[in-house]
């Protein structure tokens, strides 16, 4: 007579924190741990000695310290990263500027370029004409230039490639889908260029010549857009929209392969 013997195992639950799955999503309310080993982090509560996430996300471990990136949130702005903003208001000798964090961002008078590129100490004449430089509702392109201790972020626009923007169209997607490169200018030869703001602000305006502007970043460009430019301007906002709502990441090669499958759809008259 055969007998069949089981040997009775106690169910092991998966820890959720390994190393095979590092950024794994989880919900509010969901149990990353119950290694009490770990410390606790951004988006992450403990409760019964165990780690619960607070927010939907990925989970991000470094050491023993977990904390959950959200999946949809406002910018956290690091040093260095290009941001586009809007003026919001003119202070003394600093801007405010409104760029989709948790705070507004400071735009000192020291920290962009004169009229021209000119490099000398700020006056009180140029006090004065803060408001001739860059004025209520005026759109920008910076970088993150400091960080303050209450989290509000310091900008500059001292090289000429940064300044105030005119003849183009603004996008806002989620700042995560931004997908961090080395350069976030990008001259498309589609002919329109394109600045994929770190914080989900995108700028997409038809190509300038860079030889002639040399401005200094507070002249802006009048001249009527011819229809052609108009057409792709629009055709990349469109672009920039599709790419967002499916989740996918923006950066120069990727909108230009939706822009090249685009073309075989008309351009609506409506």
């Amino acid at each position: 007579m055969a007998l069949e013997i089981h040997l009775a195992t106690s169910r092991v639950q998966k820890d959720l924190v390994s190393n095979e799955d590092p950024k794994h999503i989880v919900t509010p309310g969901e149990v990353i741990t119950a290694d009490s080993g770990f410390m606790r982090g951004h988006g992450t509560y403990m409760e019964d000695d165990k780690l619960y996430a607070s927010v939907a996300g990925c989970v991000e471990r470094v050491n023993k310290l977990i904390c959950v990136k959200p999946v949809k949130s406002r910018y956290n702005g690091e040093v260095g990263d290009v941001v586009i903003g809007r003026i919001l208001q003119v202070g003394q000798r600093r801007w405010k500027v409104d760029i989709h964090s948790r705070q507004d961002a400071i735009l000192m008078l020291s920290a962009v370029n004169l009229p021209g590129g000119e490099l000398r100490r700020r006056s009180e004449e140029d006090e004065r004409m803060m408001r001739d430089y860059l004025a209520e509702g005026d759109i920008i392109s910076a970088e993150v230039q400091a960080i303050f201790s209450d989290g509000a972020l310091s900008l500059h626009t001292r090289s000429l490639k940064y300044g105030k923007l005119s003849q183009g169209t603004l996008v806002h997607v989620a700042p995560s889908l931004v997908k961090r490169r080395k350069t976030h200018f990008h001259n498309l030869p589609c002919g329109a260029s394109i600045i994929l703001g770190n914080n989900g602000y995108v700028w997409i305006c038809p190509t300038v010549n860079e030889d002639t502007d040399h401005t200094g970043g507070f002249i802006e460009n009048t001249e009527p857009v011819s229809l052609a430019d108009r057409e792709v301007v629009a055709r990349l906002h469109n672009c920039v929209i599709a790419l967002a709502q499916h989740r996918m990441m923006l950066y120069d090669t990727s909108i230009l392969y939706t822009f090249e499958a685009s073309l075989k759809y008309q351009v609506s008259s409506a």
